[in-house]
């Protein structure tokens, strides 16, 4: 995602409505990606964790929104202090932006570049969440929500994205999000969950999915949203670069679905409608860094390969013992360092720079670049989330008690349930008023004056 950047007097750019739509489009778009993660994690989950897991995505919407007005957006683009983070006063609160002021070096408002940068602080966090499904009580998850993003999320966008910061500096090519949002994430989970341990029963109960259809809803919206989230960061519609970025997005996922679902079939036997989401999802993690980097056929290339590779993945937490619920970790953080690391090789130097791959003649010296930006935001994420939970789970305790995690997180949380199997109507708490009574139903026991 480019950054602003300073032009001459001669070549400053006025407003385009039609960027300007196209952004905020691509804005609304991102904001769905939350809302279908929920549904993406909802129907992974066992029946009793359903709208837990839905109002862990849910409640980042809440939160991330009002940080990023009050400070989020000033210390992830406001002017660059060492190269690590930013602040500009005129950011905070965002009340000393003018209305049609622009964002440096394009023609789009600043309001615009803000509130898509917004979606993206609001979906990275929630992503974290399908690793920590069953046993994290809400208030602590919430808390949790508010610490990372001002410690992790906030910096390490300005670094990646941030005009001076440290890596965008170096050169690493990160179009719309494969380590400050994926590879961020999925480090983050694994940091959490080392501190708050396994759910009970993790390698001996059954933990299938509740709904599959909910799991391919979710996935769906999920791909029809990312091409907000893909196109839209090259934050115009000028030069062909975004048009190039919608199709390697298209191309990366159906690639990266087969290769998951013929992996499958080699491996196990079958074409699951699990692994079918869970394979699209792993190729729109993978070019979600790389797709403005590479040619279609590149695109192919790193679609399938994130597409066995995560599959291969999501295993490791029994060999290993992690207990990463929905595997953030296979897909999430594997598939972020997988497409972050193949623009090393598959970068032509003809699409959003001139910076080439190894196989077009460009030597190691991106696939370092690379690596450095791949690595320092793993072991930063990783330690610093790690921190963060140890902290939250001295203050307020991280998970539910054990016979509450047995007996359902929803009801204990939410005091609702997802789905009604009595007949007898919604949630715990009615919203409507109660029916007339019916007729007294014979009894012989006393009553008492």
């Amino acid at each position: 995602m480019p950054p602003g950047i300073t032009t001459l007097a001669a070549d400053t750019p006025t407003l385009s409505a039609a960027n300007t739509g196209f952004m905020l489009i691509c804005s609304a778009l991102v904001m769905l990606m939350t809302p279908a993660l929920a549904f993406f994690y909802g129907g992974m989950v066992r029946v009793k964790s359903t709208l837990n897991m839905l109002m862990m995505s849910f409640i980042s919407l809440g939160i991330v929104t009002i940080l990023w007005v009050l400070y989020g957006f000033s210390l992830a683009f406001g002017t660059d202090a060492g190269s690590v983070i930013g602040w500009s006063q005129d950011f905070v609160g965002l009340s000393g932006i003018g209305v049609t002021e622009l964002w440096d070096g394009y023609t789009i408002p600043v309001y615009v570049f803000a509130v898509f940068q917004l979606m993206f602080a609001v979906l990275t966090p929630a992503l974290i969440s399908g690793a920590l499904a069953d046993r994290v009580k809400f208030t602590s998850w919430a808390l949790f929500i508010t610490l990372w993003v001002t410690v992790v999320y906030f910096p390490v966008a300005h670094w990646v994205w941030g005009a001076g910061g440290w890596l965008f500096e170096l050169g690493v090519i990160d179009f719309a999000g494969g380590t400050a949002v994926h590879i961020n994430a999925g480090a983050a989970a694994l940091g959490v969950i080392l501190v708050i341990g396994k759910r009970v029963g993790f390698k001996k109960d059954p933990m299938r999915p509740h709904s599959l259809p909910l799991v391919m809803l979710g996935a769906g919206l999920l791909w029809f949203g990312w091409f907000g989230f893909n196109a839209g960061s090259w934050l115009g519609n000028d030069d062909g670069v975004g048009a190039v970025m919608f199709v390697n997005t298209q191309v990366a996922t159906g690639a990266a679905m087969l290769a998951w679902l013929a992996y499958e079939k080699i491996r196990h036997g079958a074409f699951t409608t699990l692994g079918a989401a869970s394979g699209a999802v792993a190729g729109l993690v993978a070019i979600t860094p790389a797709g403005g980097a590479v040619s279609p056929l590149g695109a192919i290339a790193v679609g399938a390969i994130a597409g066995v590779l995560c599959a291969m993945a999501v295993g490791l937490k029994y060999k290993f013992g992690y207990d990463d619920s929905l595997d953030v970790v296979g897909v999430h953080l594997v598939g972020g360092i997988i497409g972050s690391l193949l623009i090393g090789f598959f970068a032509t130097g003809g699409v959003q720079s001139d910076a080439k791959g190894l196989f077009y003649g460009g030597g190691l010296d991106q696939l370092g670049k690379q690596a450095v930006g791949v690595f320092a935001v793993l072991a930063y994420s990783l330690v610093v989330s790690a921190i963060l939970a140890f902290l939250v789970d001295k203050i307020l305790g991280m998970r539910v008690d054990e016979d509450d995690e047995v007996s359902g997180i929803d009801q204990v949380e939410h005091a609702e349930t997802a789905y009604d199997f009595s007949g007898a109507g919604g949630g715990a708490a009615s919203r409507t008023a109660a029916p007339a009574p019916g007729p007294a139903a014979p009894t012989n026991k006393k009553v008492d004056a």
